[in-house]
C-alpha cells in the first residue's frame, strides 16, 4: 500500500486529456495509422531510393514534406505510447503498447534510412547547388545540418540491423529501468512509499525526518544494486560498440553533436563551472551556520532554514497562480500560452501508483499541442519545476510556427527556455516581497535550485565521464566502483561544506538521464549560465527584450544555436562567456550571506 500525502494538494485530480492523439491503448485508431505510415513508407522508397543525388529542388521539396507528414503520423504514436507508459508504467497494456510502438519505428525507420544516406553522400557540388535554391529555404538548416553526420554513418544493411536491434537492445534496458525504479517501494516507518514521495522527505524542515528518508533511499537502492549497476554496465558497453563502430573520438562525441555544441564549447563551460566550486562551499558553509549544526550531511542539502517561508506548502491552484501571474507579468503571449495547459488538461500532476518519478514536456509535433509531466507534492521545488516544464511548453509551443524539420531544439537550447521560466516566476516573486526574513529564505532556495541546475549537473557529468571511461578501459564494474566514482565527483563540488556519507554512494542509481540519454545532464548547466546572461541583457533592455526572445523560442531549431543566440546579443563561441553565468551566481550568493547577516547579526558574532 502506498502512503498517501499528510496534505491533499489539489493536484491529485490533474491528469492530461490524450485524446487529440488517441483514446486509448485499444483504440482501432492506432492500428489504422500504422498501417497508413507503412504504406506511405512503401510508396516513399519506391519513388526515391537510389535518386536522392539526382533531384531537382522541387522534388527534393516534395520528398522532404512527405517525410514530415510520415513523421508527423509517427510522431503522434511514439508520444501517446509514451505518455500513457509514464503515468503509469506498472499497466502491462501500457508497456505492450510502448514495445509495439518501437518495434513498429524500427520497421519504418529501417525503410526510409536510405534518404539521409544518400543525401549525405551526395556531391558537394550538387548540394550547394539545391541548398541555394529558394524553394528550399525553410528546409536549408535541417538538410545543412544533416550532412554532419557523414563521418559517423555506416552503410544502410549496417544502419538498418542496429535500428532492429536497438529494440530489444538499449530501448529495452531502458524501458526495464524505468519499469523497475517506478516499482521500487521504499520503507518508511512501515510505510511503502514511491521514490518521487520519499525523495520528498528530504525538504522536511525535521532532520530526523530527513535523515529516515535518506537511509530509506539508500536501503532500497542498495537492494536493487545488482540490478541497476547491471542496467548501467550493459547500456554503457552497448554506447561504447556503436560509438567505436561509428568512429566517434569520445563517449559524450555523439551528444555534442545532437547538441550542435562544438567540443571546444562545452570543455570551456565544464572547465569554468569546475574552477568555481568555492561558490558552493560558500554557501553551505553558510547554511550550517543558519541551521545550528556542526557538520551538514547529504540529508541536510535542501533543508529548509528555519525561517518563514522556508517550508511553505503550495496548493495546486496557487502554484497555478504564482506561475500564471509571472507569465503574464513578463508576456500576455506566454501567459496565455501557458493557461492553456492548465484550461485544456495539457499537465499531468497527480501522484499514481505506477507513475514514473521526475518531470518533463513532451513536444509531440507542430501540428499538435505539448504536453508537461510532473509530480505534484506542494513544495517550493515543486512550484519551480512546474514553472520549468511550462517554460519548455511555451518553447514547443511557438517553436512550432516552424515546419516538423526545424521543430524539435538542441537539449542545450531547450533546457534555456525552462530555465528562463523559473527565472521569470523567482524574479516576480521577490518584487513582491516586502519581508527580509522571507526574501532570505526565497534567495536560498533560488541559490539552490541553481547549483542543481548548474554545479550538481556538471558533477553529475563529471561522474558520466568518469564511468563511461572506466567501463572502456576496465570493463564491466562493481557497483562499489561506480559509488567510488560518485563520491569522488560530487564530493569535488562540495569540498569540505558536506559531508557525504558512505550510504550516499548508491544515489547515482536512481538517476535515469544516465540511462535514457548519456551526456544529457550538461545541457542543464548550459542552459541555467545561458539564462542567467540573457537575464542580464533582459534587465538592460526592459521590455523592448521581450518580443527578441519570444523570437528566439519561434526560431525553434531552425538554426545553430550560437546564431540564433547572436541575435539576442550573446556569443557562445566565446571561452569567458560562461564566466559571466558564474559571476552572477557568486552575487547571489554574496547577497544571501548580507541578507543573512542583516536578518541574523547573532549568528555571525
Amino acid at each position: 500500500m502506498i502512503d498517501t500525502p499528510e496534505k491533499l494538494t489539489g493536484a491529485e485530480s490533474v491528469v492530461w486529456d490524450l485524446s487529440a492523439l488517441y483514446n486509448g491503448v485499444d483504440d482501432p485508431t492506432i492500428e489504422v495509422d500504422m498501417s497508413k505510415i507503412e504504406a506511405m513508407g512503401d510508396a516513399f522508397a519506391a519513388q526515391y531510393k537510389g535518386k536522392v543525388n539526382e533531384l531537382d529542388p522541387d522534388e527534393l521539396l516534395n520528398a522532404v514534406r512527405t517525410l514530415e507528414d510520415m513523421y508527423d503520423l509517427s510522431g503522434r504514436l511514439g508520444a501517446f505510447a509514451s505518455l500513457m507508459y509514464a503515468s503509469n508504467t506498472a499497466d502491462p497494456k501500457n508497456g505492450a503498447l510502448v514495445q509495439k510502438v518501437n518495434e513498429f519505428n524500427a520497421r519504418f525507420g529501417q525503410k526510409l534510412v536510405f534518404f539521409d544516406l544518400e543525401w549525405n553522400h551526395a556531391a558537394d557540388e550538387y548540394v550547394a547547388h539545391i541548398l541555394a535554391d529558394p524553394l528550399l529555404s525553410n528546409y536549408h538548416h535541417s538538410l545543412e545540418s544533416e550532412r554532419r553526420y557523414k563521418p559517423y554513418q555506416l552503410t544502410e544493411a549496417e544502419e538498418q540491423l542496429l535500428m532492429e536491434k536497438d529494440v530489444t537492445g538499449r530501448s529495452a534496458w531502458a524501458r526495464f529501468f524505468t519499469q523497475l525504479t517506478s516499482s521500487i517501494r521504499f520503507d518508511y516507518d512501515g510505510h511503502k512509499l514511491t521514490q518521487t514521495e520519499v525523495l520528498t522527505k528530504l525538504y522536511e524542515p525535521d532532520r530526523e525526518i530527513r535523515h529516515k528518508a535518506a537511509d530509506s533511499l539508500t536501503a532500497g537502492l542498495r537492494e536493487y544494486a545488482m540490478q541497476l549497476t547491471y542496467i548501467s554496465n550493459v547500456l554503457a558497453a552497448d554506447k561504447f560498440a556503436n560509438d567505436k563502430r561509428r568512429g566517434y573520438a569520445t563517449w559524450i562525441s555523439s551528444r555534442n553533436l545532437a547538441n550542435k555544441a562544438p567540443d571546444t564549447v562545452v570543455d570551456a563551460m565544464v572547465s569554468a563551472i569546475t574552477a568555481n566550486y568555492d561558490i558552493v562551499a560558500q554557501h553551505y558553509d553558510l547554511k550550517r551556520i543558519l541551521l545550528d549544526l556542526d557538520e551538514l550531511t547529504e540529508y541536510d542539502r535542501y533543508a529548509p532554514l528555519p525561517i518563514k517561508e522556508s517550508d511553505k506548502f503550495y496548493t495546486w491552484q496557487e502554484a497555478r497562480e504564482i506561475v500564471l501571474n509571472a507569465f503574464y507579468a513578463f508576456s500576455p503571449q506566454m501567459g496565455e500560452i501557458a493557461q492553456r495547459f492548465f484550461d485544456e488538461n495539457w499537465i499531468h500532476a497527480a501522484l499514481s501508483p505506477g507513475k514514473r518519478g521526475g518531470a518533463f514536456a513532451n513536444p509531440v509535433t507542430p501540428n499538435l499541442h505539448p504536453y508537461i509531466f510532473v509530480n505534484f507534492t506542494g513544495r517550493a521545488k515543486d512550484v519551480g519545476t512546474l514553472a520549468h516544464e511550462l517554460g519548455h511548453g511555451i518553447h514547443m509551443y511557438l517553436s512550432a510556427e516552424q515546419t516538423l524539420m526545424n521543430y524539435y531544439t538542441p537539449l542545450t537550447t531547450a533546457e534555456m527556455a525552462s530555465v528562463f521560466a523559473e527565472m521569470v516566476v523567482f524574479t516576480d516573486l521577490m518584487g513582491r516581497e516586502d519581508d527580509p526574513e522571507a526574501r532570505l529564505a526565497m534567495l536560498a532556495e533560488k541559490i539552490e535550485d541553481t547549483f542543481s541546475t548548474v554545479f550538481r549537473q556538471t558533477a553529475m557529468n563529471r561522474f558520466e565521464d568518469a564511468f563511461h571511461n572506466a567501463r572502456r578501459d576496465l570493463g564491466e564494474l562493481t557497483s562499489q566502483q561506480i559509488g567510488e566514482m560518485w563520491l569522488t565527483t560530487q564530493r569535488a563540488m562540495f569540498g569540505e561544506s558536506v559531508t557525504l556519507r558512505e550510504e550516499y554512494s548508491h544515489w547515482w542509481s536512481y538517476i535515469p538521464h544516465f540511462i535514457s540519454t548519456p551526456g544529457y545532464v550538461y545541457a542543464y548547466s548550459f542552459g541555467e549560465l545561458l539564462v542567467l546572461a540573457l537575464f542580464n541583457v533582459y534587465q538592460e533592455r526592459g521590455a523592448a527584450f521581450v518580443p527578441q526572445y519570444l523570437e528566439v523560442l519561434r526560431a525553434g531549431g531552425s538554426d545553430y544555436p550560437d546564431k540564433i543566440l547572436a541575435k539576442v546579443g550573446v556569443d557562445l563561441n566565446d571561452p569567458a562567456f560562461w564566466n559571466k553565468g558564474l559571476a552572477a551566481i557568486r552575487e547571489l550568493v554574496a547577497q544571501e550571506e548580507a541578507l543573512a547577516r542583516e536578518v541574523y547579526p547573532g549568528k555571525f558574532a
